[in-house]
């Protein structure tokens, strides 16, 4: 693999990487459809030219290699992760009502075709390139565990809640949230959930999750 570090790869790339977006997009959709279709070892830069519309010199200008391609793939993830936890920083709503929607938001989420293949495809290659895997962990996972955690963090500091470790409580809640759903997906057992069933199975998750830590009493004034 190249001696680029992650970061680097993921913005490898002449200036007009990053200006012409829309070419730029156009190769990774590609790209995407040939790694999801035959995985990476499979995936040749002659079929992602042909799936993607360009020539292979331009292929080459934005992504010097199949690496570069997709470290760029599994960054998108970190973005889908930071719309999915925007509404929950940003507005003041009962918590549970709040976890539920989080907790349904990240179910669709993980259950879309694109997102389990994209799994799939990263698992695969982890053990040959661990760097993808744990930029994968910490910008899919690791960064939902985080945005979650700063909240019931704040939770804590405003008197409204009893968390030693809000990062592991964070964890705790996704995992209710996904462990069944997400094998079932995963496993091929569906190919689909619907919203309806993501919100009945995070609202359940909440309610558990607050027996365990359940939210505190105002005080007096």
């Amino acid at each position: 693999m190249s001696d680029l570090g992650f970061e680097d790869m993921a913005v490898a790339g002449p200036e007009r990487a990053e200006t012409d977006t829309a070419k730029r997009r156009q190769i990774l959709d590609g790209a995407r459809r040939v790694f999801f279709e035959r995985g990476f070892e499979a995936a040749s830069m002659d079929a992602i030219t042909r799936a993607a519309g360009v020539s292979k010199a331009t292929i080459y200008a934005y992504f010097p290699s199949k690496e570069h391609l997709i470290a760029a793939l599994v960054g998108i993830e970190k973005r889908e992760q930071a719309e999915r936890f925007i509404e929950l920083v940003a507005e003041d709503r009962p918590v549970a009502e709040a976890l539920t929607t989080v907790g349904a938001r990240t179910i669709l989420a993980m259950s879309r075709p694109e997102a389990v293949a994209r799994l799939r495809l990263v698992v695969g290659i982890a053990p040959r390139m661990p760097e993808i895997g744990r930029a994968f962990y910490e910008d899919g996972p690791m960064f939902a565990t985080r945005r979650l955690g700063e909240y019931l963090a704040r939770l804590v500091a405003e008197g409204r809640m009893t968390v030693d470790d809000p990062d592991r409580a964070a964890r705790q809640f996704l995992d209710l949230c996904l462990s069944e759903m997400s094998r079932r997906i995963i496993f091929g057992l569906e190919t689909t959930i619907s919203e309806r069933e993501a919100r009945d199975h995070a609202r359940i998750a909440a309610e558990v999750f607050l027996r365990a830590y359940p939210l505190e009493a105002p005080a007096a004034g």
